[in-house]
């Protein structure tokens, strides 16, 4: 079995595009991913060899809140303990970058079926008895160029 090694901070806009299409996920176009890896706080990757084979990234305010998003392996690689470990050092991230002693949380939306993975983890399934069910809002950014300015009611689901 190949060598598989967790590093920090190495993902490339080419590889989140490219991981992102192969775990089924929503294409990204590269100026997206570029801003949205700019604007991360930190990210995890499985390399086997000179190759990006897996990836998770942690976004949010970097102390209270932490968000564990785009965690996604090949194919190819899955059902070798990757993500686990992806996600292991995501959270050990967290831990060792929020303020000693205060309360913090990581939260995530899982795939549907990935739940499982996530409870073995620590995670919760909401609703539960201390809060309500998790919720998004997607949207399409409008075109907030001089001749169209304003928010747009438009969204979609995916």
């Amino acid at each position: 079995m190949e060598d598989i090694i967790i590093v920090d901070n190495k993902l490339q806009p080419e590889d989140f595009i490219r991981l992102r299409l192969e775990a089924g996920f929503m294409e990204t176009p590269m100026e997206q991913a570029e801003k949205a890896l700019s604007n991360g706080l930190f990210t995890a990757s499985a390399m086997c060899g000179d190759k990006i084979v897996g990836m998770g990234r942690l976004i949010g305010d970097g102390s209270m809140y932490w968000y564990i998003q785009d965690v996604a392996v090949m194919p190819a690689y899955q059902g070798r303990g990757i993500g686990k470990a992806i996600v292991t050092r995501l959270i050990s991230y967290a831990e060792a970058n929020s303020l000693p002693g205060s309360k913090a949380s990581i939260g995530l939306i899982a795939a549907k079926g990935k739940e499982p993975f996530y409870e073995k983890m620590g995670f919760a399934k909401h609703p539960h008895d201390t809060s309500g069910a998790g919720m998004t809002r997607k949207f399409i950014a409008p075109d907030c160029t001089a001749d169209n300015k304003g928010a747009s009611n438009e969204f979609f689901q995916s």
